[in-house]
């Protein structure tokens, strides 16, 4: 059996962690790395304490879902309330991430993004990651052969 990349192992993991998130519109999951070391993950949800859209209905505000925070952004945070530096750290998002998620990962001193799908993509993003150095690639990640393979041995 061949072994998966580093870029498909942590993919893989922001895509588990996607299958958390509480919105009914889209599933975001990120993973927060540091030296191949997994240091946060984050999926888009409601604010602790507040009720679901899974469970309410999306709150929407100009055609956004105000009510969950961003996958990013509750990364950031977990990082930010544990005490876990992010800088020099990269990020494995599910989806290209947001103005306000660029401008955070920008903020928390995360050197790389890489994403699988391209969502909304604001030409603003990259033009902010690219004057200050911020890599960004975009990558594939399908693990259906890799799971097959393990299902089998199980």
């Amino acid at each position: 059996m061949k072994r998966i990349s580093w870029h498909e192992y942590f993919m893989g993991q922001a895509k588990i962690i996607a299958l958390r998130s509480s919105c009914s519109r889209l599933s975001v999951g990120c993973l927060i790395v540091r030296d191949r070391r997994s240091i946060a993950g984050g999926y888009n949800g409601s604010v602790s304490g507040d009720v679901h859209c899974l469970d309410d209905g999306c709150r929407i505000d100009n055609g956004h879902c105000v009510r969950c925070v961003h996958a990013e952004a509750n990364a950031i945070v977990q990082c930010a309330k544990f005490g876990a530096s992010t800088e020099g750290t990269d990020i494995y998002v599910t989806h290209f991430p947001c103005l306000n998620c660029a401008k955070l990962i920008i903020q928390a001193g995360i050197r790389h993004v890489y994403y699988e799908q391209d969502y909304r993509i604001d030409p603003y993003c990259m033009e902010l990651f690219n004057l200050v150095g911020v890599k960004v690639t975009k990558i594939t990640c399908n693990l259906s052969d890799y799971l097959k393979l393990t299902d089998s041995n199980l």
